[in-house]
């Protein structure tokens, strides 16, 4: 059966946290090879290295085609395309919005490859450059999205058309789904105490005052510094603006002359120190220290006390997890949801066991359905220590796909069929509106049909 590629594909595929869908990452850890544009829309290029990225991701997710690379490469002309259309329509994305996904994605990805150091080593460049091309993907990534939305955003599914579309897969075809669970969690990230914070504080006074005496800032901000993006950059952010930064630190900054050294200042992250490197209009380059203040045990006490009560309120029925999750927990990405895990980009709220992590299975398998776990210790994905209850809503057998338990997933295939067509059509209506040039030996892939 021939595989149907779609934008939503490699959007999906390009927004894993694995190493291995990173959209700039197509050549870490790869003999180095000769590589060529073999498409061009508008200003865009596409590269053989992206396209053979992208090919050899599906097959690796167990897409088999024969037209796989034409099927892909007619998504990278079709996001091209969308990018193109984003510079003529004016579609933006606020770049406030690319700096905090950027942040949260290096912390994340430092914190699963273990250090700045093997992340360099892995993709063979220096931190500066690896935030660099991280930064364009993510804002690609996120502009893709937003020309997704104008397209198909408005678009919806009724009842019938789910049904519609599920009576349409042959019956031989339908899916079977191992075990899956419904998991919830309530996290509280632990408190820092006065002290934690006051010796932080004083750390950073202390290589403040060595600064001013004559040491080299960028060589303290390698040594010292707790900012896993820039660190290893000598502190160095490299040209911003104004909106791409927290407002403490900009605050900050633009009061400095070239070469001047802030006063220890708080944010969200912890306690800087910074120095203007250069200022130009509303741009502007600068390097800092991070210090955070650490978790103290007694601070891990409380917390483990406050999630404890929150249990009980739960376990009497005086509270609904769902209630207590938007009310207490410090994760957004659950806390809105009911407090349930979900898996990214995920129509549904029920996990295969085989994806859940190791962490939360083997508590899970003390779990009875619909009880709570006593307070585990966490780190968040930007590294806060943390606590958190995990509540088994629900646990399902195997089985094949049907309307009755697995409605949630096939009406978010129905939906993305029907926003797939949507997008196709907007491709065959605007196609001809940005040049599109293919090589000749992708001729044969009729992009246009």
């Amino acid at each position: 059966m021939r595989a149907h590629f779609s934008f939503s594909f490699l959007v999906k595929g390009i927004f894993s946290f694995s190493f291995l869908c990173l959209g700039f990452s197509a050549q870490a850890q790869q003999p180095t090879l000769i590589d060529n544009i073999v498409a061009k829309v508008g200003s865009h290029i596409i590269l053989r290295s992206e396209l053979e990225f992208q090919h050899s991701n599906a097959l690796s997710q167990g897409y088999q085609s024969p037209q796989l690379r034409c099927d892909i490469l007619k998504s990278l002309v079709q996001n091209k395309l969308l990018l193109a259309r984003a510079e003529m329509d004016s579609v933006i994305v606020e770049e406030s919005m690319v700096t905090g996904e950027l942040e949260n994605r290096l912390s994340t990805f430092i914190s699963q490859i273990g250090s700045e150091e093997r992340l360099e080593e892995y993709f063979n460049k220096p931190m500066n450059e690896i935030r660099s091309d991280l930064r364009r993907s993510i804002k690609e990534q996120m502009t893709l999205q937003r020309m997704e939305r104008e397209i198909a955003g408005k678009i919806a599914v009724t009842p019938k058309e789910v049904q519609t579309y599920f009576n349409s897969i042959p019956k031989d075809s339908l899916p079977y789904y191992s075990t899956e669970v419904e998991v919830g969690q309530i996290v509280k990230i632990s408190q820092i105490g006065n002290a934690q914070k006051q010796a932080a504080r004083e750390q950073l006074e202390e290589i403040r005052r060595r600064i001013v005496a004559g040491e080299d800032f960028a060589k303290l901000a390698m040594q010292y510094s707790q900012d896993p993006g820039s660190g290893a950059a000598g502190g160095e952010l490299g040209m911003l603006k104004k909106t791409d930064l927290i407002p403490e630190y900009v605050a900050a900054a633009f009061k400095l002359k070239p070469g001047e050294i802030s006063p220890v200042i708080e944010s969200m992250y912890g306690y800087h120190i910074i120095q203007l490197i250069e200022k130009r209009g509303e741009e502007f380059n600068s390097r800092h220290i991070l210090i955070k203040p650490a978790t103290g045990q007694a601070d891990v006490a409380l917390t483990t006390q406050q999630l404890d009560s929150i249990r009980t309120l739960i376990m009497k029925d005086t509270l609904t997890f769902a209630k207590a999750a938007k009310d207490f927990s410090d994760d957004r990405s659950t806390k809105g949801n009911g407090g349930m895990i979900t898996l990214p980009n995920s129509p549904t709220t029920y996990i295969p066991v085989d994806k859940l992590d190791p962490s939360i299975f083997f508590v899970l398998d003390t779990l009875q359905v619909g009880s709570i776990s006593k307070p585990l210790p966490y780190r968040t994905e930007d590294g806060k220590e943390a606590l958190r209850i995990l509540y088994l809503k629900s646990k399902n057998p195997p089985h094949q796909a049907n309307l009755k338990d697995d409605y949630q997933k096939i009406a978010a295939a129905a939906l993305n069929n029907k926003r797939n067509k949507a997008i196709a059509a907007w491709f065959e209506k605007n196609k001809d509106t940005v040049f599109v040039d293919v090589v000749q030996e992708f001729q044969a892939c009729n992009l246009e049909n």
